[in-house]
This record gives structure tokens, C-alpha cells and sequence, in this order.
């Protein structure tokens, strides 16, 4: 939109980047140096992209449209694709930009920083980001735990275990993979969490199928709720499902995995990603709240069992939950990446080599007790569902769905006469206000829950 887009004719150097771009990049930091090498390809972008994106809290959506309804649904889904995407789109081209004029950003406090100023990158930006991707991770073990509780009940419904146990067991697994090195070290991991969600989805599709169309599954009631507030907070609450469900926040680090020139390898990453997106999000959501209406719950894969009956071969259910849990490890990796950065860029000596001594023994003491205490809140707080919508209203809001037309603007100045000014900064002032109102709708809805909430509760 607009011609105030860099061109790749900007760039003349043969293919390399820029030499103050070269010069800047020997002067690395540990953090930067270590977790975020520049050595990886577009498809291997498009792997990050779709692992960071379509992950299982996807299976949300169901319930997210049974307070939106059949219309509003699907209109909150496309308009998050398209808004996001292109959001993604112009992170991307404002990266690149100042790649080309010598400032290649690795990481989104640093974007802000050089285009806004400093208090925006150290006060606003990073904080934000940062309990978002941590939220994310403690999000990922708490739904890790619950779904290899719901394989241990299949095998043992009269089981004592609890729910705090099971997300012990998943921080175990995620304990051992948070020691993999660097961003660009995920790529296969994040090949396979691709197809793994292509896997589930398609197994939760199938189910929701099944059961809709079996006398198995509960009566269709497609009805909104009839008190006027709860509907219209009910609304909000669903939007902000749905923003953490497009959300991402660390699209500049995912870009700083590219090995320079990155011109264009953003954008093919995110049609890798997108085509995934589409496939998922749109099967999963719709065929949930069709066969389950307004009584999906927060994840689908709890309505496959009804009083502990499971309505699908148990074989089915084990399958789904297995596929879930696998690709869980890979997103919760993915978001611990801000934080690995940020403890190799403090611990770490970017003088001495990666795997000396010196780096390997405080690099494993840092990242254990990180999923230490992250596994330690998804026990402690085992309420999926409202921390889901909480954390896309503070976080992925802003991130995704505002900071992005703010930092193009601010960046490339497009005209005030032109389509490009007035269609980013309508955008951002509308996400703006619905994110203010989600987040007082979210922490509504904790209130209102507030009655259930017990430390380490078995839910």
C-alpha cells in the first residue's frame, strides 16, 4: 500500500549486507551472538513463523466463537488473518529498511528503541514482551499438564494423580529442551511442530465431525447468552482469544534467525505460515462450534469426553492429546527464546566460546530454574482459559495489532493524503480501544471466577 516501501534496489553490495551493518554485527552481544545467529533460510522462517503462531491454543477457538456467534466468528477469524498478517508484513519491511541504512535489529526492544526512543524500548515494549513470551511458555506447560492428565484418565479413570503433578512432568520435558542452544538450533524441531499441528488439527477436525454428527455428542444450541453485559463482555473476551491466538511478539527475532540479505525471505516464510493458518484455524474453530455450539469448552479436546465417558475411541483421544502435547514442547521453546536472550546477554561472555565452561555452566543453571519457575505458576494458577484471554489483551494486543502500523508510519512517514497513513493508523486506534476494553473483560471474567480459583487446584 503506498510507495514509501524500500526497494531492493536500495541495496548494492553484491548480495552482503551493508558495511556498517557488517561492522555492527561483530560487535554482537552474548545474548544476541549465541540465541539469535543469523544463519537460517526463508523456509526455515516459515517453520519459526508457523510454530509461534499456530500452536494449540488454536483449539480455543470453538469457544471463543460461542460467545461471538456463527457471523461474528468467522469475522473476527478473517479479519485477524488479514490484519495480522499484513501487521507481520510491515514489521518485516521496517526491518529490513534499517537493515539496509546500517541499523539491523535483532530484537523488537532494539526496533523500538532506534524508531521511537528509548523509554519505549526499556519501559513499554520489552516488559510487554517479555511477560507475554513467559506467559506464553507458563500457558504451553499448564496446557501440556492438562493433556496428559486427560491420556492418564483414559488409562485410570479412578487415577489420584493431580493436575499440579502432570504440568511437573511436562516442566521435565520442557527442562531438557530448553537447553538447545540457539533460535536457529530449532529449525528441525519447528519442521516437525508444523506438521504435528497440521496433525491434531486436522484429529480434532475429525473428531468435532464425528461426534456432531453421532447421537454421541450434546444437543446444538448456537444461542448467545441472553444477559445484555455478559454478552457484550463476552464479545471482548473472545476477541482477545483471538488475538492470542494470531499473536506472535518476536517477529524481529524470528527475522534476525535469517541469514542476510533477508529482502523477501520474511514474506515467503509468512505464506508458509499463513497457508497453515488457514488450514487449521478455520477447520478447527468451525467444526467445534458446530458440533458443540455454545457448550464448546475452552480447549475443544475436553468436549471428546463427556462424564468421563470418552464419545471417540480412546485410541483417538490418546492420538490427539499425544500429537498436542509434542508440539506444545516445540511453542513453549520457541517463546523461551526472548528469555534465553536475555540470560546469555547477562551471564554470558561473548568473548569466550559458546560451548566453554565459562558459557555452558551458567547457560544450564539460568534456563533450568527459568522452566523451573514457569512449570512452578502453571501449577500453582491452572486456569488456561483466562490467562489466554488476559494475556492477548495486555500483550499480543499491542504487539501485534498496533505497535506495527505505529513503527511504520514512524519509519517510512507515507503521506497524509495517501490510502497507507490513514488505513494504519484507523488500525491501531481501533485495536487500541478494543484491546482497553478486552483487558477490563478479561480481568472481569477472573473476578467473576475468582470464587474457583485455588492454588495448585486439580481442574
Amino acid at each position: 500500500m503506498g510507495g514509501a516501501q524500500p526497494t531492493s534496489d536500495e541495496v548494492v553490495h553484491d548480495g552482503k549486507p551493508p558495511p556498517l551493518a557488517a561492522a555492527a554485527e561483530t560487535e554482537l552481544d552474548a545474548g544476541a551472538q549465541f540465541v539469535l545467529k543469523s544463519r537460517g533460510s526463508w523456509i526455515h522462517c516459515g517453520y519459526h513463523l508457523s510454530t509461534s503462531i499456530v500452536a494449540p491454543a488454536l483449539l480455543s477457538l470453538p469457544f471463543a466463537f460461542g460467545s461471538l456467534g456463527w457471523t461474528a466468528g468467522i469475522l473476527c477469524l478473517m479479519i485477524g488473518a488479514l490484519v495480522t498478517f499484513y501487521a507481520y508484513n510491515l514489521l518485516s519491511l521496517v526491518l529490513e529498511h534499517n537493515a539496509q541504512l546500517g541499523h539491523r535489529h535483532l530484537r523488537f526492544r532494539d526496533m523500538a528503541n532506534h524508531t521511537l526512543g528509548a523509554r519505549w524500548g526499556k519501559y513499554y515494549v520489552g516488559p510487554i514482551q517479555f511477560l507475554v513470551c513467559y506467559g506464553a511458555v507458563v500457558g504451553c506447560t499448564l496446557l501440556g499438564g492438562q493433556c496428559i492428565k486427560a491420556i492418564y484418565l483414559l488409562s485410570k479413570p479412578e487415577g489420584n494423580m493431580k493436575l499440579y503433578e502432570f504440568v511437573i512432568i511436562f516442566g521435565g520435558l520442557m527442562l531438557i529442551l530448553a537447553q538447545i542452544p540457539s533460535f536457529h538450533s530449532l529449525r528441525h524441531v519447528n519442521l516437525v511442530s508444523l506438521v504435528l499441528s497440521l496433525t491434531y488439527s486436522a484429529c480434532a477436525t475429525a473428531g468435532s465431525v464425528y461426534i456432531g454428527t453421532s447421537s454421541k455428542g450434546p444437543r446444538k444450541d448456537y444461542s448467545l447468552n441472553s444477559d445484555h453485559e455478559t454478552r457484550i463482555f463476552g464479545i471482548f473476551n473472545a476477541m482477545a482469544i483471538i488475538a492470542t491466538t494470531y499473536g506472535n511478539g518476536i517477529i524481529p527475532e524470528i527475522q534476525a534467525t535469517l541469514a542476510p540479505p533477508v529482502k523477501g525471505k520474511m514474506f515467503k516464510g509468512l505464506c508458509i505460515c499463513y497457508a497453515v493458518v488457514l488450514t487449521t484455524f478455520f477447520s478447527v474453530s468451525i467444526s467445534g462450534y458446530w458440533a458443540f455450539g455454545n457448550l464448546a469448552q475452552g480447549l475443544v479436546l475436553a468436549n471428546f469426553i463427556e462424564d468421563g465417558k470418552p464419545l471417540l475411541p480412546e485410541w483417538f483421544i490418546l492420538m490427539t492429546n499425544a500429537f498436542t502435547i509434542l508440539q506444545l514442547s516445540a511453542v513453549a521453546v520457541v517463546y523461551l527464546q526472548p528469555t534465553n536472550e536475555i540470560l546469555e546477554r547477562t551471564f554470558a561472555d561473548a568473548k569466550k566460546g559458546e560451548f566453554s565452561a565459562r558459557n555452558v555452566v551458567p547457560r544450564l543453571i539460568s534456563r533450568s530454574l527459568s522452566v523451573a519457575v514457569a512449570t512452578t505458576i502453571a501449577a500453582m494458577l491452572p486456569f488456561f482459559g483466562d490467562i489466554n484471554a488476559l494475556i492477548g489483551a495486555f500483550g499480543f494486543m499491542p504487539l501485534d495489532f498496533v505497535l506495527p502500523f505505529v513503527l511504520f508510519n514512524a519509519t517510512f512517514k507515507p503521506s497524509k493524503r495517501g490510502l497507507t497513513f490513514w488505513v494504519n493508523t484507523s488500525i491501531a486506534v481501533v485495536f487500541s480501544v478494543i484491546g482497553v476494553v478486552a483487558a477490563v473483560a478479561a480481568v472481569r471474567q477472573i473476578i467473576l471466577d475468582a470464587k474457583t480459583y485455588r492454588l495448585f487446584a486439580n481442574v
